[in-house]
């Protein structure tokens, strides 16, 4: 049927479909080159993250390990400090006692003055007072939790990048609907593909709209 024989005000509406149909492609076709970079954006932010994390884990465990290796320290010296004592070995007592490390001597001093020999309410040895703390280990405590914290902003940066994939998908599909609706002849099949691709890609708009941006990795 030749464009001479079709009623002007169905030629109209047709356009007018068609004039929807080209937008609805256009923006689609851009939406999806957004979430496209998006997804691959997020993908690099989760790489990055990533990678901290490990460092923060490696550090963590370094810091743990040396922690460890000074409580062994000054295990050892209070160990030999006990004995000396129980010897009666005064000189000995002050050679152990001079070699203490600066961060044991205090939880040690404490001790001592608690009367541990004689009063069977006193703390069991110096590691059980609060006085005996450790820099290294409140180090290693806080880079778990750089660590964990890390290790969390990795987990949304993946979802982040899924949402994007997804609306990938959605976009395709709203693709889908405005290219089938351009080779209907039925006026109301093609409205009805049209409103369901525009209503996809509306939703899906206003669903990536809430969703962080990110520019550089």
């Amino acid at each position: 049927m030749s464009d001479d024989s079709i009623p002007p005000r169905r030629t109209l509406a047709r356009s007018r479909l068609e004039l929807v149909a080209t937008l609805l492609l256009a923006l689609a076709a851009v939406a999806t080159a957004w979430s496209s970079y998006q997804a691959n954006r997020w993908n690099g932010e989760q790489a990055k993250a990533s990678s901290r994390t490990n460092a923060l884990r490696i550090e963590g465990a370094r810091a743990q390990g040396l922690a460890e290796a000074e409580t062994q320290v000054d295990l050892a010296t209070f160990i030999q400090w006990v004995d000396a004592y129980a010897t009666g070995e005064s000189m000995l007592q002050e050679f152990y006692a001079d070699r203490f490390r600066e961060e044991f001597r205090p939880a040690f001093d404490v001790w001592l003055a608690s009367n541990p020999f004689d009063d069977p309410d006193a703390p069991p040895s110096p590691f059980a007072v609060p006085e005996y703390r450790l820099d290294t280990t409140a180090e290693a405590e806080r880079l778990d939790r750089a660590a964990e914290a890390s290790a969390a902003e990795v987990r949304r940066n993946i979802q982040r990048s899924a949402n994007y994939v997804l609306a990938v998908v959605l976009f395709a599909v709203a693709l889908f609907f405005a290219g089938i609706s351009t080779k209907l002849e039925s006026s109301a099949l093609r409205r009805a593909m049209l409103a369901m691709g525009c209503l996809v890609l509306l939703g899906t708009v206003a669903w990536i709209a809430t969703f962080p941006v990110t520019f550089s990795v």
